[in-house]
């Protein structure tokens, strides 16, 4: 991935976001846009049709242009190379809490929260899987597909596969192949978790894993290491057992490039939790404004008034002074 990305080449996600990368570079303010500035030269960057800015390493960018992009809705994701790693965010693009609302919902919803699982397990299968399996069943679908994908790679590179082994107080302990597959999910965990909270969800609300702040993060990147992690890990470390972690990085850079997994993440999140039920899939087609919105037992009702009247549920608008 190039340091700054052609403006002509963003990905466009189905929600109408697209996605700008940049790394080593000064960012600021340029009337209603921002200008990226590099040794090779500056390139302006409209923010109206922009909704992510990805800051890489060597980035530095000024308080107009943070208020620029916020202004017009941007969020600001502060993340490693390549997403690699993902260190902190700034406001979504529409300030909407709505679908980590609806996630919550979800999340405390028994039956729907075992239907999220489902979904989760099945996105993982190429074909359909019965839909009579209880949980456990499909935890052990998902054990065997797993074990077989390991085994077949073996048999592929011919590195040698005696189990997922690692101690993280413990590094070079572990085969160049754990390590490796190590390296590689955490990579991946990276550029996940951007994708999770630029689409507006929450990466702790897991429903596989729970009890973490990356929970969903662990959830969703199970999706993609099958065609990811383990063949990059793989043929990594086939090649040569000498810096195998730096190595499987810059080859799962081009694997996620290829794959579009960022786009497919955001897409996959969305078709997560829709169709769960009409209800939660009616959410947000007339909503308040998310800045003023106030929680009440029967329903959102209006901000901004003073409820306060003769008459319960009547009230006056609030000065803005």
């Amino acid at each position: 991935m190039s340091q700054l990305q052609n403006l002509q080449e963003l990905p466009r996600f189905s929600d109408g976001l697209s996605y700008l990368y940049v790394e080593h570079a000064v960012i600021e303010q340029e009337a209603r846009a921002i200008a990226v500035f590099r040794e090779e030269g500056s390139v302006l960057v409209p923010v109206a049709n922009l909704g992510v800015l990805a800051l890489g390493p060597g980035t530095r960018i000024t308080h107009a242009a943070v208020r620029t992009l916020a202004a017009s809705g941007v969020s600001i994701l502060w993340v490693g190379e390549d997403y690699g790693r993902f260190y902190a965010q700034g406001l979504g693009e529409t300030r909407s809490a709505r679908r980590l609302m609806k996630q919550a919902r979800i999340w405390a919803h028994p039956r729907l929260h075992m239907e999220v699982v489902r979904r989760l397990y099945r996105y993982r299968f190429p074909e359909p899987l019965p839909d009579d399996l209880t949980l456990d069943q499909l935890r052990g679908y998902e054990g065997v597909r797993v074990r077989d994908t390991y085994a077949r790679f073996s048999k592929e590179t011919g590195v040698p596969w005696h189990g997922r082994n690692y101690d993280r107080s413990n590094w070079g302990a572990a085969d160049p192949v754990n390590r490796a597959l190590s390296a590689a999910s955490a990579f991946l965990y990276g550029v996940v978790h951007a994708a999770i909270v630029s689409a507006g969800y929450s990466p702790a609300l897991g429903f596989i894993h729970v009890g973490k702040q990356t929970s969903f993060v662990y959830d969703v990147a199970d999706l993609y290491k099958a065609d990811t992690t383990i063949p990059a890990a793989f043929y990594t470390v086939a090649e040569s057992e000498h810096k195998v972690e730096s190595r499987v990085r810059a080859r799962l850079k081009e694997t996620l490039r290829e794959q579009k997994v960022l786009q497919r993440a955001v897409s996959d999140v969305h078709r997560l939790f829709t169709g769960l039920s009409k209800e939660l899939d009616a959410e947000g087609e007339e909503e308040l404004d998310p800045l003023t919105a106030l929680w009440d037992p029967c329903g959102e009702v209006e901000g901004g008034v003073a409820y306060g009247g003769d008459h319960p549920g009547e009230g006056e608008p609030e000065s803005a002074g």
